[in-house]
């Protein structure tokens, strides 16, 4: 069971733009072969697969939140690439729903699209590349985007931060069941981290307030979550299994 340092088959979920986006170039620049996987935004993932370093890196469109949509995303790595060494569940939904300004309905709906796309679709794609791990008998990593949500509560987005803290109990659970096949799991746990996606919320009095809950009074940044992620996955890494990184610049500290 020896994973290559470079020239791996990676696929990595939710990567049109954003983490995803750094994560890919992070594999990429590291010699690996990726796979870039979008649910809806087709133009940003063609835009991320144009900018990585290498060759050899493919497109993987579909619907993670429906499980036979998962299994034809995770079948058409394993085709594209000839196999999948590296996992990356970065896809997941952050939708606001503060239980006391929240419909009913509303709130339903958005718990189950929370718990479809950030805590089953990690589940399924788990399954699907550790199945292909163990058949070729190769060994390999799984590292899972969680969030400091998990540990200190999301009041305006719950679903958000009970999957997050599920997705880190279901890696310590694979780490343990997968060690045996030479499969190390980990999970790490961002706090506010820069993306383009969230850059209008850095300006004016927020920014401030969200810079402050560190003591080094700024927000942390996609490539710093990358070069963890990246770590994590490496051959190096496999005593890491079953850990929870945290990554917040010591904005929550946990006992």
């Amino acid at each position: 069971m020896n994973l290559p340092a470079t020239d791996r088959r990676v696929l990595i979920s939710g990567a049109s733009r954003g983490l995803g986006r750094t994560l890919a170039r992070a594999f990429a620049t590291n010699g690996d072969r990726v796979a870039v996987h979008f649910g809806s935004r087709e133009e940003d993932a063609r835009a991320t697969l144009a900018s990585l370093d290498g060759e050899g890196h493919v497109l993987v469109g579909g619907d993670l939140s429906d499980p036979a949509g998962a299994a034809d995303v995770a079948g058409r790595a394993v085709t594209a690439l000839g196999g999948i060494d590296v996992l990356v569940n970065n896809a997941a939904v952050n939708l606001p729903h503060p239980l006391a300004d929240t419909s009913y309905e509303d709130w339903a709906a958005l718990w189950q699209q929370h718990v479809s796309v950030n805590l089953l679709a990690t589940a399924n794609l788990s399954h699907l590349a550790a199945r292909d791990m163990i058949d070729r008998g190769t060994g390999g990593r799984i590292v899972n985007i969680g969030s400091r949500g998990a540990f200190r509560g999301e009041p305006d987005h719950p679903a958000y931060g009970a999957t997050k803290a599920a997705v880190h109990a279901l890696g310590q659970s694979l780490a343990v069941s997968l060690a045996p096949y030479g499969i190390a799991v980990a999970s790490v746990a961002p706090g506010f981290f820069e993306t383009e996606r969230v850059a209008h919320r850095l300006s004016g009095d927020e920014g401030a307030a969200i810079r402050a809950q560190s003591p080094f009074g700024r927000a942390g940044t996609a490539e710093e979550i990358a070069a963890a992620v990246l770590w994590l996955a490496s051959p190096v890494a496999e005593w890491a299994s079953g850990t929870v990184l945290d990554l917040n610049g010591a904005s929550h500290l946990r006992t």
